[in-house]
């Protein structure tokens, strides 16, 4: 399979331009897609070990983002998808089923999805119990595990304990309590398969051997235990994905970007729907296009990738084109700048103009900065696109002119301080600079506020770290009782 061939240079090897596509100047550059609307998700998502103590702001603002994430990857290549294996019995039987339980449950609204005939699937009967449960090359100690599930589910403990909500509102079908099971193992509860079922009810009706082997085959590739809920919540349809078929080629076509081993579960885990994109006709246009039309260096894509997946489900050719026209105008931006502020930071291409991008724009020329000043702090640090303005630009710059005393035009030559933690950075090394009697007169260095704790001790505090981090530690315990008390 071409698909797997590593290349010196991954990303040439979805450079060969299809027939007929134009280069800039022309027509322009067809990227094809398998959705007509595809969203993808806010990038301003942070991981709970981004909460702690970094020295950096996250690239956070709810709500001031296009949230264009598809969570319903249709249509489908049913190419991609195994059913033979999955399902038996009798489509009309089946038919027929669906339509009196649905009738029973008053959920008639959901009869036209079951009548298609893209969904129109059987759900499976349960063979042997014990080969229902057993996959092969299973350890002994993993099957005693399986087996007594199984008797739960017998005793009927499982099902009427647990899951009694979904037995009794939603006529649940008990074939489908093993795999229920099983996935419960990954964190989901009864509010995630009735969404699962309100979304999409085939995953449930999905052979629990298959389902294994693709989950499993997800972890192989380094998506995290803990992220496998978060990936079915978002899209459940990757439960119906083959092997061999699709996750492998989606897998091969990371690599042949040039995504490393290490990355590549996290890819999965921020874009999942990308599995549902066609490798030949959405995800190599797109990269194609990254290149040749926006201007992305071939070398950067895999950075770009790794910074923003969701770039991959993304109708790029649109938010591209609205907003390099966009900063052209209102900034005077040149072309080159613009394609250094998508590498540096792709999420820029998935920021709403009018409520992301604009407002911080007038948000740095209320503060004097004139459009040549603006666009180099946006070059040098396009992520100030993404912080809020209220909670995070504002007392910064209250703080650089109050506290600091320094001028807004700083600011060109040091971009950075607006990306620097106020509480856990700036305003600690700055007290403390102070208490030591070593903050210089005039306007405060911003050059102190760059360096590394360990740096920032030896060549400006000239003292030990750990007297720096009690320092801050007790600066944050005093914040935080002046606005407990506030709050009484």
């Amino acid at each position: 399979m071409a698909l797997l061939c590593l290349h010196s240079n991954p990303a040439r090897f979805f450079f060969s331009p299809p027939p007929k596509a134009s280069r800039r100047g022309g027509v322009g550059f067809a990227v094809f897609s398998s959705h007509s609307n595809p969203r993808i998700l806010k990038s301003s998502r942070r991981s709970r070990s981004g909460r702690g103590t970094t020295p950096y702001d996250d690239d956070h603002d709810g709500g001031e983002e296009e949230s264009e994430e598809e969570e319903e990857a249709l249509p489908y290549d049913l190419s991609l998808l195994d059913y033979s294996s999955d399902f038996e019995g009798s489509r009309q039987a089946q038919r027929e089923e669906m339509k009196r339980k649905f009738s029973k449950t008053g959920q008639s609204r959901k009869l036209a999805y079951w009548s298609s005939d893209v969904h129109d699937i059987i759900i499976p009967r349960k063979a042997n119990s014990q080969d229902y449960y057993r996959t092969p090359g299973r350890t002994s100690k993993k099957d005693a595990v399986e087996l007594d599930s199984q008797e739960k589910l017998k005793n009927g403990k499982f099902t009427k304990s647990r899951f009694q909500k979904l037995v009794e509102e939603l006529d649940f079908d008990e074939k489908w309590f093993p795999l229920i099971e099983y996935l419960s193992t990954f964190g989901l509860k009864e509010s995630h398969f009735v969404s699962i079922y309100e979304r999409h009810m085939l995953c449930l009706q999905m052979n629990l051997v298959s389902v294994k082997e693709r989950l499993e085959f997800l972890l192989s590739v380094g998506v995290k235990h803990s992220n496998i809920k978060r990936i079915l919540m978002r899209q459940p349809q990757i439960l119906e994905y083959t092997v061999e078929n699709n996750l492998k080629s989606h897998v091969a076509f990371l690599v042949n970007i040039g995504i490393p081993d290490s990355r590549i579960g996290q890819v999965i885990t921020a874009a999942p729907s990308f599995f549902s994109y066609s490798v030949e006709h959405s995800l190599k246009p797109t990269i194609r296009y990254l290149v040749e039309e926006v201007g992305i260096k071939e070398s950067d894509v895999s950075k770009v990738v790794q910074l923003s997946p969701q770039i991959l489900v993304q109708r790029i050719d649109n938010s591209w084109t609205s907003r390099f026209s966009f900063l052209s105008k209102e900034l005077g931006a040149p072309r080159d700048n613009i394609v250094k502020m998508v590498t540096k930071h792709p999420q820029l291409l998935h920021y709403s103009i009018e409520d992301g991008i604009l407002p911080r724009i007038n948000f740095l020329r209320g503060i004097g900065m004139r459009n040549s000043d603006i666009l180099k702090v946006l070059t040098n640090l396009t992520q100030v696109l993404s912080l809020s303005l209220e909670g995070n630009l504002k007392p910064k710059y209250l703080y650089l002119v109050n506290e600091l005393h320094n001028e807004v035009h700083s600011l060109t030559k040091y971009p950075m301080y607006l990306s620097l933690s106020l509480e856990q950075r700036i305003r600690p090394r700055h007290k403390f600079l102070v208490s030591l009697k070593k903050a210089p007169k005039g306007p405060f260095p911003l050059s102190s506020l760059v360096p590394t704790d360990e740096c920032f001790c030896q060549q400006w505090a000239g003292t030990s770290l750990e007297k720096y981090v009690t320092f801050r530690q007790s600066l944050l315990i005093e914040d935080f009782a002046r606005m407990y008390e506030r709050k009484r």
